[in-house]
C-alpha cells in the first residue's frame, strides 16, 4: 500500500510551460533594493535647521556697469574685492581674497582687456602715489592700506577708463 505524501516530501514539479513572470528591469531592481535597505535600517529624520544657515549679510549689488569693456572690468574687480576680500603678497590667497592684479585676472580669464586695465590701473596708482610706482603688484603689496583703499583705487581707474572710452 502506498504511503501518503505530504507537501514537504512531495517532489518539486518542474514547469512544462514557459514562465510568464518577466524579470525586473534595472530601475525596478533599484527601487526594490532601496525599499529593502530602508526597511532594515532604523533612521530618524535629520533636522538641518541648526546646521544649514543662509548668509547673514548679503553683499550689495554692484552699481550700474560701465558701458566700456575696460572700465567694466575694473568695476567688476572692485566688486570682487568687496565680496571676496583683498590680500597682499599673493594673487589669490587660500581664502579666495585677491590682490589688485588677481581681481582683474579673475574677472577677465581670457585676458581680453587685462593689459589695458593694468595700464589704466597703474596710471591711477601713479596719480595717487606719485610717478615712482613701477608695477601694480608692488603698489598692492607696499602702498595699499586695506580692502576699502584697494576698491577705491579700482573704482578711480574704472572712471578714468570710462572717460577715455576704454
Amino acid at each position: 500500500m502506498p504511503t501518503p505524501t505530504t507537501a514537504a516530501t512531495r517532489p518539486a514539479q518542474t514547469p512544462t510551460a514557459p514562465s510568464t513572470v518577466r524579470p525586473l528591469d534595472f530601475d525596478q531592481r533599484l527601487a526594490l533594493a532601496s525599499l529593502a535597505v530602508d526597511a532594515r535600517i532604523p533612521t530618524e529624520p535629520l533636522d538641518l535647521a541648526g546646521i544649514v544657515t543662509g548668509p547673514v549679510d548679503l553683499p550689495a549689488p554692484p552699481g550700474p556697469a560701465y558701458p566700456t569693456p575696460v572700465a567694466a572690468l575694473l568695476q567688476r574687480a572692485a566688486h570682487r574685492l568687496e565680496t571676496g576680500g583683498w590680500c597682499r603678497s599673493a594673487t589669490i590667497d587660500t581664502d579666495g581674497a585677491c590682490c589688485l592684479y588677481g581681481g582683474l585676472r579673475a574677472e577677465d580669464p581670457g585676458d581680453h582687456h587685462l593689459d589695458d586695465a593694468l595700464r589704466v590701473l597703474l596710471e591711477a596708482l601713479r596719480r595717487e602715489f606719485g610717478p615712482g610706482i613701477e608695477t601694480v603688484p608692488a603698489a598692492n603689496d607696499h602702498l595699499i592700506r586695506d580692502r576699502g583703499h584697494a576698491m577705491r583705487i579700482l573704482e578711480d581707474a574704472a572712471a578714468l577708463a570710462d572717460v577715455r572710452g576704454l
